[in-house]
């Protein structure tokens, strides 16, 4: 769990910002792109970050975008509870993913999703919110299968 301070005005202004951020139109496709991709394999994780995947653009903005605002947490920019308290969205891609994370780290790069996982495992609301997230997501994927 983190020991930062209470937020401030700052912090809350910064997670304003990224809020916005969300908001604007080719984001917005983005997300609702990268929402509806439920993979059910390492190989689905591995294929969207493939430039030739149809879904890699979406793909990219989000996990990009998710990261870099978890990264802030992570390196004390943005209070780390204030900030896993709103993006869930953040943490709902990475539970998608994590199942297959060292696979997918493997293939890709070695710190895929370390932003992510520090927050769901080092936030008390991200440790609070994975396992409703994760429990969403295995019924998502009963429900396609």
């Amino acid at each position: 769990m983190t020991d930062a301070p209470t937020p401030t005005p700052a912090d809350a202004d910064l997670v304003l910002k990224l809020y916005e951020l969300r908001r604007e139109e080719v984001m917005r496709a983005s997300r609702s792109t990268v929402l509806q991709w439920l993979p059910k394999s390492a190989e689905e994780c591995v294929a969207i970050t493939r430039w030739d995947h149809p879904d890699n653009a979406a793909y990219r903005q989000v996990s990009s975008y998710f990261e870099m605002a978890f990264g802030f947490a992570r390196h004390g920019a943005v209070h780390p509870e204030l900030l896993a308290e709103g993006c869930g969205e953040g943490l709902f891609l990475f539970a998608k993913v994590r199942p297959w994370l060292a696979k997918v780290r493997e293939a890709t790069r070695p710190d895929a999703f370390r932003s992510a996982e520090w927050v769901a495992e080092n936030t008390a609301r991200g440790q609070e919110l994975m396992p409703a997230i994760e429990a969403r997501i295995a019924s998502l994927r009963d429900a396609s299968a």
